[in-house]
């Protein structure tokens, strides 16, 4: 029997693009056709990369579908928001052959537990600072793209640790997750993981809090108010100078208004961290809370490396490719 010969001959399967009949059928248990067949009588991990209009992805019955699917054990790789064909804009964009490709590899790579003892930090999102029960100081951090970095690590088979302050991000259920609020309940997580091999700063960590007060404050009891603000300690820094245990590779964030390059090359030499990845967040289509992002990587050798704008799942996919060639170029000079 054909479909199953070639369902065994292979080591993985990936449809690429997958569209949302596929999605239903296979949710199904359909086997009707060339493809179907295939999958069903396959004993192989199954990449799905979905591509389809935003609204058939956001369709209430395609969202069931992939639940189940992801349920069975399918592997998604996308969709990713960009121009559809169809004209539209939005979620349901197939992911850039260069991201399925680096997939693949990582998947290889976590077959193969090359660093399944290597363990990673990622510290996403925002940090909240309250003023009061019920006010407080953040920022527009929405954790997409640390969160797409740990899925990445996790994905290449890193026991990854996602410390994240408050999204409204879904993680996968396999993921460590460590949910916090304040910028001290980061670090105190951060100090509670170590020792890591990698430490990935990339959360919007509020740098000051202010005076709390137990009890709301009343507006109409106030002529003025002054809030009293005491520095947090730097999370990266911290991290970067803490002698003991510090990891073998610091990669911090920095997230720049103006003079890019410049206020990052600083952060990197007064944080002594090993790389530092530098992106303009005035530019809303790179900035906070978009799904894009577009970054410049500086090196602790001072090697300026520019990613052009694309996806932030493909911004994470090269970001653990480069730690990975890093880590492997490492364990090569051990060996030697």
């Amino acid at each position: 029997m054909d479909h199953i010969a070639l369902s065994r001959w292979c080591d993985i399967i990936l449809i690429a693009p997958t569209t949302a009949n596929l999605l239903s059928r296979l949710a199904n248990g359909s086997a009707d056709d060339f493809i179907s067949t295939v999958v069903s009588a396959s004993n192989k991990d199954i990449f799905l990369v979905p591509a389809m209009n935003v609204e058939m992805w956001n369709n209430p019955a395609t969202k069931e579908n992939v639940q189940k699917l992801i349920g069975y054990k399918y592997k998604f790789i996308g969709p990713v928001v960009g121009d559809l064909a169809c004209g539209e804009t939005g979620e349901g964009k197939m992911s850039s052959i260069n991201e399925i490709e680096k997939s693949l590899e990582h998947y290889f790579i976590r077959k193969n537990n090359n660093f399944a003892k290597h363990k990673a930090i990622v510290t996403a999102g925002p940090t909240r600072e309250y003023i009061d029960p019920v006010r407080y100081m953040s920022n527009e951090s929405s954790g997409k793209q640390g969160y797409e970095i740990a899925k990445k690590l996790f994905e290449a088979g890193f026991d990854t640790t996602l410390v994240t302050g408050p999204t409204n991000l879904n993680y996968p259920d396999e993921l460590k997750v460590v949910k916090v609020t304040s910028a001290q309940e980061m670090l105190n997580a951060c100090q509670n993981l170590l020792p890591a091999d990698i430490a990935i700063c990339a959360a919007a960590v509020v740098d000051f809090h202010p005076e709390y007060k137990n009890e709301k404050i009343k507006k109409d009891q106030l002529s003025e108010y002054n809030l009293k603000l005491s520095k947090n300690i730097d999370i990266l820094e911290y991290l970067s100078n803490h002698n003991k245990h510090r990891p073998k590779l610091v990669i911090g964030f920095s997230a720049e208004t103006e003079n890019v390059l410049e206020n990052s090359l600083k952060k990197l030499n007064n944080k002594r961290c090993d790389w530092i990845v530098a992106n303009d967040v005035s530019d809303k289509s790179i900035g906070f809370n978009s799904d894009n992002n577009e970054v410049t990587i500086i090196y602790k050798n001072q090697t300026i490396e520019k990613i052009s704008k694309i996806a932030k799942s493909e911004i994470a996919v090269e970001i653990v490719s480069r730690i990975i060639n890093s880590l492997e170029g490492v364990n090569a000079r051990n060996i030697n």
